[in-house]
């Protein structure tokens, strides 16, 4: 199928059939589906837990108080849906011992978070590099119980010849570059 290479970028159902000449439109289905980058080969980018130690459990440049209790966005669809479209590359990881729950999200421009609570409580969080990771999330979990819904579902798709993907429902709107 010709349209193959610009369609496996989006992890998500799409109901117009691609040319290379015009951009794809369609709209995201309401099924559980994650947005990612692209890749060819069978290697997957580098783990930057492994490549970012500071990440693991130095002082960040902002140590604050989060709002909600640390979850695994990795077991939670549509939050790590919209981290994926908010911030495109950015990496999560998640761990639980003995009642304590720590996440981290990592991003290729140096940005990295790291929030640790005891169940229900709000976490410490760390941050470092040009993104306030955690509170991007925070304010993803913020709108999304306020509104019930997160946009990336049932929203609005265009897939450009250049192979970008762009996103929008109502006034929100969201691009997913190119890659390659």
């Amino acid at each position: 199928m010709e349209w193959e290479p610009r369609a496996r970028r989006l992890a998500a159902e799409v109901t117009d059939p691609m040319s290379r000449w015009r951009p794809a439109v369609a709209w995201v289905e309401w099924y559980r589906a994650g947005f990612m980058a692209a890749r060819s080969g069978a290697d997957y980018p580098p783990i930057l837990l492994e490549q970012v130690p500071a990440a693991r459990d130095a002082a960040g440049e902002q140590v604050s108080v989060g709002r909600y209790p640390v979850l695994n966005i990795g077991n939670a669809w549509e939050l790590s849906s919209m981290l994926g479209v908010t911030v495109p590359g950015v990496q999560h990881h998640f761990e639980e011992e003995g009642g304590r729950r720590t996440a981290w999200l990592l991003h290729p421009d140096g940005s990295w978070a790291r929030a640790s609570g005891d169940g229900d409580a709000p976490p410490v969080v760390h941050q470092s590099g040009p993104r306030r990771l955690w509170d991007i999330v925070d304010d993803i979990r913020h709108a999304w119980l306020r509104d019930g819904k997160l946009p990336a579902y049932g929203a609005s798709v265009m897939i450009a010849p250049d192979g970008s993907v762009h996103l929008t429902r109502g006034h929100w709107h969201a691009a997913i570059p190119a890659t390659g």
